[in-house]
Order: C-alpha cells, then sequence, then structure tokens
C-alpha cells in the first residue's frame, strides 16, 4: 500500500541541509515546481490505491510523491531501474530530490511494481496539469504550435516467418517443461522439437537468393509443419491436465498461469501458423492490419514513412504537437499507419480548448497539407498556416505565399520540433520502448513526455530568475 504521510525529516537529514548539500539547479527547479503544485501527487495516489479494498492498512509501501519524483527522474536521467535504486542509494541530494533523504530506499522491482500501477490515462492528466501550471505561471502563451509524428520503436528482432515460427517452438515448448515441473506428474503426448525447428529455421537464414527460389518452400513446408505439431500437443497438454493439483503450495499457485500463457502463446502460434503458410506457401499478399509482427509484442505496427534509411519500422506512430517554448502540450500513441493529414484539425481544437484561443502560427511538414485542413486552420482562427503543399501542381498564388518570409518564418520554427524528437530519443529514452504491453508503451511515451516538460519549464524557471537578479 502506499504511504499515506510524507517521510519525517531525520536529525541527520537536518544536519546535512544545513551543511548546504543542495540538488543540482535543474533538479531543484523541478522539485520546488511538484511542492507547488501537490493535485499532481493526488492524481498519482489514486492509482496506487486502485483495487485495494483497505489502502490505510497493510504494509507500508512508497508515497505517492516517491514514485512520481522517481518516475520523473528515471526518465529524465535514462536509467535502468537497477541503476535508479543505485544512484538514489548512493547520493544523499538524490535521495532528497525523490524524498526518501535517510530511509532505506526499496529494491529495483519495487519502483517496478509501483510505475505499472501508472496508467496511461493518469499520465496524460499529469501533463495536462504541467502544461497548465506553466501557462498560469506565464511561461508559455500559446501563439505557435508545431506538430509532427514519428515512431518509437518497440522492443522486437527483425521479424521474418521463419524466425516467428522458431519463436513459437521454443517458448511454447518451454512453457510445457515449467508446467510438467509445476504439476509434478508424467505428461504424455508432448515431443521436445526444438532441434528440428532451429536447423530448419537456421537453414532458411543461410540460403541464398537462387537457393531460395528452388528449396525456401520445402524448408518452410517442413518448419510449419513442425511448429503446428507442438502447438498441437500443448494444446492437449493442457485439456488433458485441467484436474491435475500440485503437492506443493508454490507450485500449485504457479498452475494456473502456466496454463493461461500456454493458451496465450498457442493462439499466437496458430496466427503465425497460418500467416507463414498464407504468405509462403500460397503466396497471398497478406495486409498488413492482419499480420503479426512479434509474439511477445502482438500489438507492433508496420510503419512505412518513406524514409531512405528506415524504410520500414515496427512500432507505433506517435502525434506530437510542441509550443513555442519547446512544451509538448499534446501527444497520442497511434494505431496503424494512419495519415498525418486528419491530425491537424484536432489537434488545432484541443490548442483552443487548453490555451482558449487559436496559434497564430501552426507549423507541420507536408504530409499534413489539404486544402481542407488549410481551411480549417483559417476557420479556427490561425493567422500563419505554415503547411507545405504535398503533390498536386501549385498555383502562382500558393508559389508566391510559400516564397514569403512569412511562410518561411514558420517553416523554420516548425523545424523545432525535428530537435524536440532527437532529444526525446537519445535524452529521454523514446527511441525504443524497453517495456512489455501496449499499455506501457504508452506509459513509456508519456514519460518521456513529462520529463521533457518539466525540464522545460525548470530551465524557463531559472531564467526568469536569472533575469530578475540581473535587474
Amino acid at each position: 500500500m502506499p504511504r499515506a504521510a510524507k517521510p519525517q525529516i531525520s536529525f541527520a537529514d537536518w544536519e546535512l541541509l544545513q551543511q548546504g548539500i543542495s540538488l543540482e539547479p535543474l533538479l531543484q527547479s523541478i522539485s520546488d515546481f511538484l511542492d507547488d503544485h501537490e493535485e499532481m501527487i493526488e492524481t498519482v495516489r489514486r492509482d496506487l490505491e486502485r483495487g485495494l479494498k483497505k489502502p490505510g492498512t497493510g504494509r507500508r509501501g512508497l508515497t505517492p510523491s516517491q514514485v512520481l519524483r522517481s518516475f520523473i527522474l528515471i526518465r529524465v536521467k535514462n536509467w535502468n531501474y537497477r541503476e535508479l535504486r543505485e544512484r538514489i542509494t548512493d547520493g544523499y541530494t538524490l535521495r532528497q530530490f525523490t524524498d526518501f533523504y535517510c530511509q532505506p530506499v526499496p529494491k529495483h522491482d519495487a519502483f517496478n511494481r509501483a510505475f505499472h500501477r501508472l496508467t496511461p490515462e493518469t499520465l496524460q492528466a499529469v501533463n495536462e496539469l504541467v502544461v497548465q501550471a506553466a501557462v498560469d505561471a506565464g511561461l508559455e502563451d500559446g501563439q505557435k504550435l508545431r506538430v509532427d509524428t514519428t515512431v518509437v520503436q518497440t522492443d522486437i528482432h527483425h521479424p521474418t516467418d521463419s524466425t516467428l515460427l522458431w519463436d513459437v517452438v521454443r517458448v511454447v515448448t518451454r512453457l510445457v517443461g515449467h508446467f510438467k515441473k509445476a504439476v509434478q506428474q508424467r505428461i504424455k503426448g508432448f515431443c521436445n522439437r526444438t532441434r528440428a525447428a532451429r536447423r530448419r529455421m537456421q537453414a532458411i537464414q543461410r540460403m541464398t537468393p537462387k537457393e531460395r527460389q528452388e528449396r525456401q518452400i520445402e524448408k518452410y513446408r517442413e518448419l510449419i509443419e513442425v511448429t503446428e505439431e507442438v502447438v498441437t500437443s500443448a494444446q492437449k497438454v493442457v485439456e488433458q491436465t485441467r484436474k491435475a493439483r500440485s503437492k506443493d503450495l508454490v507450485a500449485e499457485m504457479a498452475v494456473p498461469e502456466l496454463r493461461k500463457e500456454i493458451d496465450h502463446y498457442c493462439e499466437l502460434g496458430e496466427r503465425v501458423i497460418d500467416q507463414a503458410r498464407r504468405r509462403v506457401l500460397q503466396g497471398e499478399q497478406v495486409p498488413n492490419a492482419e499480420k503479426i509482427f512479434s509474439i511477445f509484442e502482438p500489438h507492433t505496427d508496420l510503419i512505412k514513412r518513406g524514409k531512405v534509411l528506415t524504410p520500414v519500422e515496427f512500432g507505433h506512430k506517435v502525434f506530437l504537437a510542441e509550443s513555442a517554448q519547446g512544451l509538448i502540450t499534446q501527444y497520442e500513441v497511434l494505431q496503424g499507419n494512419p495519415n498525418d493529414e486528419q491530425y491537424v484539425e484536432p489537434s488545432v481544437q484541443r490548442h483552443k480548448k487548453m490555451f482558449g484561443h487559436a496559434p497564430e502560427v501552426y507549423g507541420s511538414d507536408r504530409g499534413f497539407f489539404s486544402e481542407q485542413n488549410v481551411k480549417s486552420c483559417k476557420r479556427n482562427g490561425v493567422k500563419v498556416v505554415c503547411i507545405p503543399q504535398c503533390g498536386g501542381q501549385k498555383t502562382a498564388k500558393r508559389k508566391a505565399y510559400e516564397k514569403s518570409p512569412v511562410f518561411k518564418k514558420g517553416q523554420r520554427f516548425r523545424a523545432g520540433i525535428e530537435g524536440r524528437i532527437s532529444v526525446l530519443f537519445r535524452g529521454r529514452g523514446m527511441k525504443r520502448c524497453l517495456a512489455e504491453g501496449h499499455e506501457r508503451f504508452e506509459l513509456w511515451v508519456g514519460a518521456a513526455v513529462l520529463a521533457n516538460n518539466l525540464m522545460r519549464i525548470a530551465a524557463l524557471l531559472t531564467k526568469r530568475s536569472r533575469k530578475r537578479r540581473a535587474a
């Protein structure tokens, strides 16, 4: 359960504070900002107490403040859970930032469990509170808006039909082995075929282009048969042992979860088998929406954006909208590979709802262009619509407008979001999501956005205070 109150500072903490041991300016500004906006802590508290019958009793856990501050720190520094725990334990300033002070720091898996109790909706709400606080403090006026889309990768290997079939065989075989140990009885009807599957997968991988034309279909047919045999046998094992019970209490508790995992991967295995049979044996063009690119991250989408260096990407498309001061005011994880142009009017509407008025300048790349979008921006009150025309013959009026100083200035402003995406990728760890599942994927993106916004607000507050001191 989350701890109900903020931990009390000990005499040792007080002595260290009196000696002038303080945070670095950036973290100090973020800490002061969080102290001034307690409503963010309450939003996190609701997630931590969700599903608990008696939140006020039981073993004491991490406080909402410790969870939120540690969650921000891990993305600001781009650490993993183990490094986060080690750094907080070793450094007094980080203990001060995360509200641990002289208290014992829990193990890394405690941070993992606490972070996973947060929901994407909560992180969206916290980000909106952060942006609104920046507006109330006069740090952002919402006069300019630039938008773009990017791709955040899921943590998968490059998918091919042979490697997907091999993944099914090895994972299902491993789970059945764990299941046998848990029920502690001999199970008939399941044969370990990992060696046969691996040899056929490797044979397919090593084929030259000429050999693929002659032998690929034969090897794929053998690999599909082996995979189908493993999946069918695993399903029979689960069905035959529905009433099986283990003598060990710990193993007995693991049996239902193992059954659930075997059923899950067998279902995905059937999809992989059907996909490989249709694509390789029957020569059918399977739509991307029906494909599966990983049995570990089945929510992964195939994204084609026409990039020369990365023609195909595996992950999810993410929409970002940034203000002039570098605050990401909107973000959304998209499904599939939708056209960018359909997000222009919704982004303007959300901007109006957040700031009370439309942006004076709206900048994007040519992927967002359509005549309807230009008219929609004008109708909503946008004065300068900086969206280059995509395709088609440009009229003389359009050519003159895109060569005008106002449009060029707006496009120079638009280019800044490319740098923001690069910072999110390199500094905040958003390039590749290492968390598992679609919900945690959204949480990963939201955490990077939250860390970026807090760092920008801290920099703006520091700049303002410096100017005041100089004055």
